[in-house]
C-alpha cells in the first residue's frame, strides 16, 4: 500500500516554498524537504501569492491508501518578513489550525495545535533557505488550512479540548496505511490530559457500543471514557507509565471476553478464541457437555450466550469471565495498577461486573470535583 505525508510534512514544505520565493523572487513550482524517517517529500506548491515582504503557498495534502480525512486539503504556509535583528522565527496557526484549550496536551493551552515534531520541522527547512539566501532578520510563518474547522469535527480535536480547527502532527513526517501507531498516540494524548488534571483513576472502554446501557445503568456516559479500541495491553502500559492507580474496564462481552484468556490486542486478525474462553470459563462452573459443544459451534458471542442461559450456572460463568479479564490485565500491569472491569450485551445488560466495579461511578465524580 501507498504511503503519505504528514500535515506537518505538508506544513513544512508549504513553509520552505513560501521562504525561498520570498527572500529569491523566483517562483518555486515544486519543494523537496526530508521527512524525519529520512524519506525525501517533494511537494508540488500550489496557489502561490507574493508581496514585497509577505508569501503565501500551500501543499495539498496526500495520506496515501491511509483512509485520512484530511487527504486532499490545502495546508497553506504564509511567511512574513520582519525588522528584528538576528534571525528569529515565530511560528503560529491562522484559519482552521486548532487552539489548544487544555492541558496534558503537544502544546501549552493557548498555543496553536502545531505539534513540537511539525514545528521542529518547519524552523529547520525555513532555516536552511534563510542561510541559503543569507537572511539574518526575523521571520514569521503562520499555517493555516481554510477546510480545518469543519474537518476537525471528524476527529478527536474536540474531545481534546483543541478548538478552532484540526492539528498540525507527524513524528515520522509519513503517513503509514491504517497506521495503528496514530490510535495509539491518540489514546496516549486522552490519558495524559486526565494525568494533567490530577486524576489517579480512569475509565477505558473500546468504543462506545453500549452507551445506552451505561446510562441507563451507572448514569454514566461512555463518551467520557478512554476509548483504546482494541489496543487493550498498550492502554495498560501507557496508565502505568503515566502513574494511573486504578483503572475500569467497561466494555461489550465480545470484545472483552479475548481478554480472559490473555488476548491484549482484541482485533480480529490479531486473535479470537473467544468460543473457546467462553466454554474454558463454562467448563470450570460444570456446565453441561451438551451446551458446552453447541458454544463452541456458535459464530457470536451473543448466540453463544443465549445458548448459555439455558444452564443455571450462567452467571457464575460470567463472573469468571469478569475474573479472569480483571487477572490478565492485573498481570499486564505487573501489580501496578488495580484494575476492575464491567461486561454487558445491549440486549441482556450487564453481565457481570469485579467486586468494586460499583464503586467507582462514585469516587470518579469524587475526584474530578473542584
Amino acid at each position: 500500500m501507498r504511503f503519505g505525508y504528514t500535515t506537518g510534512s505538508c506544513a513544512a514544505a508549504a513553509a520552505k516554498a513560501a521562504t525561498f520565493m520570498l527572500l529569491s523572487g523566483k517562483v518555486k513550482e515544486k519543494i523537496t524537504i526530508i521527512t524525519p524517517k529520512g524519506i525525501p517529500y517533494t511537494a508540488d506548491i500550489l496557489d502561490m501569492h507574493r508581496t514585497e515582504t509577505s508569501c503565501r503557498c500551500a501543499v495539498q495534502k496526500d495520506g496515501g491508501d491511509d483512509p485520512d480525512i484530511t487527504t486532499g486539503a490545502l495546508i497553506y504556509a504564509e511567511v512574513s518578513l520582519l525588522e528584528t535583528e538576528g534571525t528569529v522565527m515565530w511560528i503560529d496557526g491562522g484559519e482552521g489550525v486548532g487552539r489548544v484549550t487544555k492541558p496534558g496536551l503537544d502544546q501549552p493551552v493557548g498555543n496553536a495545535a502545531i505539534n513540537r515534531i511539525p514545528r521542529e520541522m518547519i524552523r529547520k527547512e525555513v532555516m536552511e533557505v534563510c542561510n541559503l539566501m543569507d537572511y539574518t532578520k526575523g521571520i514569521q510563518v503562520i499555517i493555516s488550512v481554510p477546510q480545518g474547522e469543519m474537518l476537525a469535527k471528524q476527529t478527536f480535536n474536540p474531545r481534546l479540548g483543541i478548538e478552532g480547527g484540526i492539528s498540525i502532527l507527524g513524528t515520522s513526517g509519513i503517513v503509514e496505511p491504517m497506521s495503528s501507531q496514530a490510535i495509539i498516540d491518540t489514546i496516549r494524548v486522552e490519558l495524559r490530559q486526565h494525568r494533567a488534571k490530577g486524576e489517579t483513576s480512569v475509565i477505558v472502554s473500546p468504543g462506545n457500543y453500549g452507551m445506552d446501557f451505561m446510562k441507563k445503568a451507572y448514569g454514566y456516559d461512555l463518551e467520557r471514557s478512554i476509548k483504546c479500541s482494541n489496543y487493550i495491553g498498550v492502554t495498560i502500559d501507557m496508565a502505568v507509565e503515566l502513574g494511573f492507580r486504578k483503572l475500569l474496564m467497561v466494555g461489550h462481552v465480545g470484545k472483552l471476553v479475548k481478554v480472559a484468556g490473555g488476548i491484549m490486542n482484541t482485533h480480529s486478525k490479531e486473535a479470537d478464541a473467544r468460543m473457546e474462553i467462553l466454554a474454558a470459563c463454562a467448563l470450570r462452573e460444570n456446565v453441561e457437555d451438551e451446551i458446552l459443544r453447541e458454544m463452541l459451534a456458535c459464530v457470536t458471542t451473543e448466540e453463544a450466550l443465549q445458548v448459555l442461559k439455558r444452564s443455571s450456572r450462567f452467571r457464575n460463568v460470567m463472573q469468571q469471565v469478569v475474573e479472569k479479564i480483571c487477572y490478565y490485565m492485573g498481570k499486564r500491569a505487573e501489580g501496578k495498577l488495580k484494575i476492575d472491569c464491567i461486561i454487558y450485551t445491549n440486549e441482556l445488560g450487564e453481565l457481570a461486573k469485579s467486586k468494586e466495579a460499583e464503586q467507582w461511578f462514585t469516587l470518579l465524580e469524587q475526584e474530578q470535583e473542584p
